[in-house]
């Protein structure tokens, strides 16, 4: 279309569209954005005369423009937890350190402080779409609208300390739905259980239930350890994923979250119920939690796609470092250099992390028509050199430090690496102060 004006027009560098089955590489692309869409993709020549004008004009000469990473699960208010109880087993960990430190310092306001600070982390490492679980999640969706993030914001429920009253949290999940439920373009919201062992199936289900019937995601860590698997087996004589086959929460909706010790008929049972996979390594590396069998997945045709999960357990929330991670876990757990390759763990995080949120015909990949995520990397750099393969390098090579641009439904949020949408000093000192008064109280206590 001639003689339009467009919101942003993107020209010059290198596109990587993430649209099709192998690594498709435009040089000297021209993007047009208009209303939060992707309105054109073509080549930029020299001669032509294209007669388009934009408000905005993004020069990406000497950089890659790709979609924006989407990562499938975290707990983004964790931050404020970042570094305070590291190297210890999941079990450990969880009950002697998180959940005690979530009962005496979690609120409304440590949720939305922390998930602006983790927001402000996010898009400043290249991912522009999250799903989050955790609890007070209507002050994390507060902060996606402020920050300018896409997000699966996830009302949390657990059986801890005690057992929920069924008719209480439906009424408290179909009150977040119907909060959240198609008020803001970028906002979806959902449900999530923390897991099969520390819920009962009339949670598990009751929650579903709510999922189900407003067509949300359904999150839940499942298999994470051992000791989850051992825990199911003694209370219920099955395997955490026949526990939740047999109690029906299992569908196109759900998204099971680590699954790192699943057994064949497990893996089968997944695939037929078209259960998607969040796949966290990093932090299940570092709470020897063990390794997903996601070669043996994907080969199953298992949709799977990449998670840092919360800050408290990983550290940091850089999905170019969790793509590294996954690559090459599996290529030592396998002994084979071959499996999961640099191409397919970037589509992990980009297309298909967009099929594990149902949001494929959104984002995960730019096509006109598709929603306006992307980001664009500075590949003028020293680890960037020689480029023969843009997956390779990066999955390999590459780190958040790289994005320069991020932009999200259409909006730049960050531009040469400066936040648009938040103070980020003041987002800071918030977090310090939470953590001083965490750390003083731990002294004390």
């Amino acid at each position: 279309m001639k003689n339009s004006e467009y919101d942003i027009l993107i020209t010059g560098g290198l596109l990587l569209t993430m649209s099709g089955d192998r690594e498709d590489i435009m040089e000297n692309p021209l993007i047009g954005i208009r209303n939060g869409s992707i309105a054109l993709i073509e080549k930029l020549k020299a001669d032509a005369d294209h007669s388009y004008s934009a408000k905005e004009i993004l020069d990406a000469s000497g950089s890659l423009i790709m979609p924006g990473l989407i990562n499938t699960h975290t707990h983004l208010p964790m931050v404020c937890f970042r570094g305070m109880a590291d190297d210890l087993p999941l079990m450990d960990w969880l009950q002697n350190h998180i959940w005690p430190a979530e009962a005496k310092y979690v609120n409304r306001d440590m949720v939305y402080a922390g998930s602006m600070l983790a927001m402000a982390e996010m898009i400043l490492s290249g991912t522009t779409t999250f799903c989050d679980a955790y609890f007070y999640e209507s002050s994390v969706a507060r902060a996606a609208v402020a920050s300018g993030m896409r997000g699966i914001v996830s009302q949390g429920f657990i059986d801890l300390p005690n057992p929920n009253d069924p008719g209480k949290i439906t009424e408290v999940a179909e009150r977040f739905i119907d909060r959240w439920l198609g008020k803001y373009p970028l906002i979806i919201p959902a449900l999530a259980c923390h897991a099969p062992y520390t819920c009962s199936p009339d949670t598990l289900s009751c929650i579903k239930n709510v999922a189900r019937k407003a067509d949300v995601p359904y999150n839940i860590h499942v298999s994470e350890t051992r000791d989850e698997v051992s825990i199911m087996r003694e209370r219920y004589g099955k395997s955490p994923v026949a526990h939740l086959r047999d109690i029906n929460v299992l569908d196109r909706r759900t998204i099971a979250v680590h699954c790192n010790w699943l057994e064949e008929d497990e893996m089968a049972i997944l695939r037929d119920h078209d259960v998607k996979i969040s796949h966290n390594p990093e932090s299940s590396l570092k709470l020897a939690a063990g390794i997903a069998p996601i070669p043996t997945l994907l080969k199953k045709g298992v949709t799977v796609g990449l998670g840092t999960d919360g800050t408290a357990s990983n550290n940091d929330l850089d999905l170019f470092g969790e793509m590294d991670t996954a690559a090459k876990i599996h290529k030592v757990a396998d002994m084979d250099p071959t499996v999961m390759d640099a191409w397919t763990v970037l589509k992990m995080a980009t297309i298909e992390g967009a099929r594990v949120l149902g949001l494929e015909d959104r984002i995960g990949s730019i096509e006109v028509g598709k929603c306006a995520d992307m980001i664009i990397l500075d590949i003028n750099k020293p680890h960037w050199v020689p480029l023969f393969s843009i997956s390779s390098q990066l999955v390999y090579a590459a780190s958040g430090a790289d994005v320069t641009t991020s932009i999200i439904g259409g909006k730049v949020v960050m531009r040469d690496r400066r936040l648009l949408t938040m103070d980020l000093t003041t987002v800071i000192q918030e977090i310090k102060k939470i953590a001083e008064n965490i750390r003083k109280c731990r002294v004390s206590s």
